[in-house]
């Protein structure tokens, strides 16, 4: 069945602003009624927009996920090469490729059940049954039963179950902070509201978020997958563009298979016409096919990048997808959050101030006395004022108060102590300040609040608020001894004494990870549900480097070609819903960025999903932390610079086998190729080859203990295969170059029998293909970096293997036979000139890597 939706606005490119509509208006649209629908309407409508299941299943068969990554270029490779070693004879091959392949494909499909965890975190958010209106009576439904048009009645603790208007209330206070990031409760009340962002929808509620106080009344506008929540649960189900890692690795086995190849085809070739095509040389062709591929890179990426993710876990850093340990070091962009981020995500108060703006105990002290003794709905700010500093309330009795309602908007209590009877008014600055007809000033004197000096409050408070600073007003009245009540119209002529400040405190040390991240190359941008003065202060009082400040509205009108553009140009994102971090997380990775995405809120679930590397904090929701692929568990954010740090030594690490791997194989592929041009006999037999490629593989696999030079770690870095290519061609050629001369030497020099001949090369080849590690390891002079002593002892120790199996009596197994001692000092000789000119040509088969495009 063909499930319609509430309609989105195409112009807007987002959801439909269903708020801006007068309520009368949106209950004809919707065909509703304030009693509620019938069970015959409500089925109708049922069949017609589809169960309210804003999280659907992301379950997909292990067949398909299977079968999805054999079709990667590196594994079919892999497949392909074990298939012909197992044809061939080689059992040994055969099944080291197979345990290589079906480790590295059960770990990818281990990885992917996070996406999975994330909906299913997501499904625990949601409200499983809510009180309807249904035939003219109130009745407990399942949520997925609820329709649009059907009118919900809510409470304090309930989740909200659909997306809709507000038609009732009662002191309705909501939590929205999963889909806004504001931590704030927001007060509900009838509409309708002119703001486009769910942030100033005052009088709408959002599915999967709760009403903290009051009741509400609400009409359902958009059920299911048309709610902003199952906006959320779309994003993160979709699939998700190739990360930079899986790119780089994909377009390596690409590179590889055309090596492949074009050495199989010329080799084919050249037999054929030389000697027609024969069994021996198509083994030959097989065994090079096989000797070019690398059957242990899957491997070494996953004993480098878990090395990786066991370091980072000793800094509080938890890695749930390997790869992304790669992606943080080439992050170029990070995109994070405000709240829980760079905040604390918790209000705080901080500080008072009296009528002239100065710091005043003051206030605080009887704004404090207020929330001590007030009954009623306590909020967030009264429990900020109540953690601080106790003031002394022992003295102090408790008369009588006049609870908060949203109507008022402030509370007022009545305290005595000895021969004091004190009102003590604290709510809304603007609203109480009407209320005001004098003030006190700091000494304690009483003055009149006359049009200059009210003037002068008003611009001191709306200054405070571009600082982000969110205020609470407070007023007192002395009172007649022989008061035991207070009423409404006590409420008046009162004493403006100043305001109690509140923030979200920032995090110290964000300062000095962002100075370390931008030492290293990663440009810090916030991107923020908040208003534009919050963002603004914040980013003044940690000091950050940022450039411009664009509005969700703004972005809204913007189409995907533009917001690339702009998003290069901008640093700061404000008043954004969730389905437009995502965006903006998209178009930086469109124009060629890194992009990693810090947060921890449900509303930043999509933006961490779409980023190259999503990462969350200890403290963020469940389901931004089952998105994320990395999750900071210690609340100082340096570690995310240390990981950036880590990262780029692991691709490093990487980096050395792939250069190391595809030079060397190519070199002596290329090699034995156009020798089997000149020479009457192959130079190599297939067995011989696949030893060489057992034992060679085997003398790497202590690259993942390897440290990294200070350069490697210095800036951003990714897949080049341009440069890995112009790395492969240049020493490559060399080392065939030392091939040729070894052929010519052997043949000429010393007029071998074949089996010398093979023994000899086998031997040249080993050496200068393990040796050559200590070289390219580094940029710097091999001599000026030591490697790890894992590395030493896998690469030695694979050499003493090599050079026992060909020249002792071992090697007769497979074709080897003793060499005089003149071609051994011969062989050494090639091999430590051929040393020698690599670390004379590295550099320039090292080309720069290309700079990112400026963000």
């Amino acid at each position: 069945m063909r499930h319609e939706r509430v309609p989105r606005d195409d112009r807007r490119g987002d959801q439909p602003s269903f708020w801006t509509s007068p309520s009368d208006d949106v209950l004809r649209t919707l065909g509703a009624r304030p009693e509620g629908l019938t069970s015959a309407e409500a089925e109708k409508r049922l069949a017609r927009y589809g169960a309210n299941i804003a999280v659907a299943s992301t379950r997909r068969s292990l067949v398909l996920k299977f079968v999805r990554r054999l079709t990667e270029p590196l594994i079919a490779i892999l497949l392909i090469a074990g298939a012909i070693s197992g044809a061939i004879g080689d059992w040994q091959s055969f099944a080291i490729i197979l345990v290589i392949v079906l480790f590295s494909v059960s770990l990818d499909m281990v990885q992917e059940q996070k996406a999975e965890f994330a909906v299913d975190a997501l499904k625990r958010s949601v409200a499983v049954r809510a009180s309807v209106r249904r035939d003219g009576r109130t009745v407990e439904l399942p949520v997925a039963d609820i329709v649009p048009g059907d009118v919900v009645e809510l409470h304090a603790g309930d989740l909200v179950p659909a997306d809709g208007i507000i038609i009732g209330t009662r002191a309705a206070l909501a939590n929205e902070a999963i889909l806004t990031g504001e931590p704030y409760p927001v007060e509900k009340r009838l509409g309708p509201c002119d703001g486009l962002s769910p942030a100033d929808a005052f009088n709408a509620l959002f599915g999967g978020t709760s009403l903290v106080g009051g009741e509400a009344v609400m009409l359902v506008v958009a059920t299911g997958g048309a709610t902003r929540f199952g906006a959320i649960a779309a994003s993160i189900q979709e699939m998700e563009t190739p990360t930079a890692f899986e790119q780089g690795v994909h377009a390596l086995g690409m590179m590889i298979l055309r090596l492949t190849g074009f050495l199989v085809l010329f080799v084919l070739l050249t037999q054929l016409v030389k000697h027609g095509l024969s069994l021996e040389s198509f083994l030959f062709a097989v065994a090079l096919a096989v000797g070019l591929t690398p059957e242990l890179l899957p491997m070494v990426i996953t004993v480098t990048l878990s090395r990786g993710a066991l370091r980072m876990a000793d800094r509080k850093v938890v890695v749930k997808r390997l790869s992304a340990i790669h992606d943080l070091g080439a992050m170029d962009i990070l995109c994070t959050d405000k709240t829980g981020t760079l905040t604390e995500a918790k209000i705080a108060h901080a500080g008072s101030f009296g009528i002239n703006g100065a710091e005043s105990n003051r206030v605080t002290e009887l704004a404090r006395l207020n929330s001590h003794f007030a009954s009623g709905m306590r909020s967030a700010l009264d429990d900020a004022l109540v953690a601080g500093t106790c003031v002394s309330v022992q003295d102090w009795r408790h008369v009588d108060d006049l609870p908060f309602d949203f109507n008022r908007r402030r509370c007022s209590i009545l305290i005595a102590r000895g021969n004091e009877h004190e009102m003590i008014t604290k709510g809304a600055p603007e609203s109480l300040l009407s209320l005001c007809s004098q003030a006190e000033t700091a000494e304690g004197a009483i003055v009149p609040l006359d049009a200059p000096l009210r003037a002068k409050i008003i611009d001191l408070m709306e200054a405070k608020g571009r600082e982000g600073i969110r205020l609470l007003g407070v007023a007192r009245q002395s009172m007649a001894m022989d008061r035991d009540h207070i009423d409404l119209t006590d409420e008046a002529d009162l004493i403006f004494v100043g305001c109690a400040a509140f923030l979200d405190p920032p995090k110290l040390s964000a300062t000095k990870t962002v100075a370390r991240l931008a030492e290293a190359g990663v440009r810090v941008k916030v991107i923020s549900g908040d208003a534009a003065p919050v963002v603004q202060h914040l980013v003044e009082t940690l000091k950050l480097p940022a450039r411009g400040m664009i509005a969700g509205e703004e972005i809204a009108a913007l189409g995907q070609a533009a917001l690339i553009s702009k998003a290069k140009e901008v640093d700061l994102f404000v008043r954004v819903s969730p389905e437009q971090k995502s965006r903006i997380v998209q178009a930086l990775r469109s124009s060629g960025h890194t992009v990693g995405f810090l947060g921890d809120g449900i509303n930043d679930a999509p933006a961490i999903h779409a980023a190259d590397v999503g990462l969350s904090v200890e403290g963020g929701t469940e389901v931004a932390r089952e998105a994320a692929d990395i999750i900071l568990l210690a609340p100082d954010l340096g570690v995310l610079a240390d990981g950036v740090a880590e990262g780029r030594r692991t691709y490093a690490n990487i980096m050395k086998y792939v250069r190391m791997g595809t030079s060397s194989n190519f070199g002596n592929m290329l090699s034995m190729a156009f020798a089997s041009l000149f020479l009457p006999f192959l130079p190599l037999a297939s067995v011989q080859i696949l030893l060489n490629n057992l034992i060679y593989d085997f003398s790497e696999i202590g690259i993942p203990f390897d440290s990294a030079d200070a350069e490697d770690l210095a800036r951003p870095k990714t897949w080049d295969m341009n440069a890995v290519l112009r790395f492969t061609l240049i020493m490559g050629l060399l080392s065939s170059v030392f091939d040729a001369a070894t052929f010519a030497l052997l043949r000429i020099g010393f007029n071998v029998n074949v089996s010398e001949f093979r023994t000899a090369w086998f031997v040249e080849s080993i050496a200068t293909q393990i040796l050559v590690i200590f070289i390219i390891r580094t940029a710097q002079p091999f001599w000026a970096s030591r490697p790890h002593p894992v590395l030493v002892a896998t690469s030695l120790g694979a050499l003493a293997v090599a050079l026992v199996v060909a020249l002792t009596p071992l090697g007769g197994i497979v074709g080897f036979v003793p060499l005089p001692a003149s071609i051994l000092a011969a062989i050494t000789g090639v091999t430590l000139l051929y040393l020698a000119s690599a670390e004379a040509l590295k550099h320039a088969a090292v080309s720069p890597q290309r700079p990112k495009k400026s963000a």
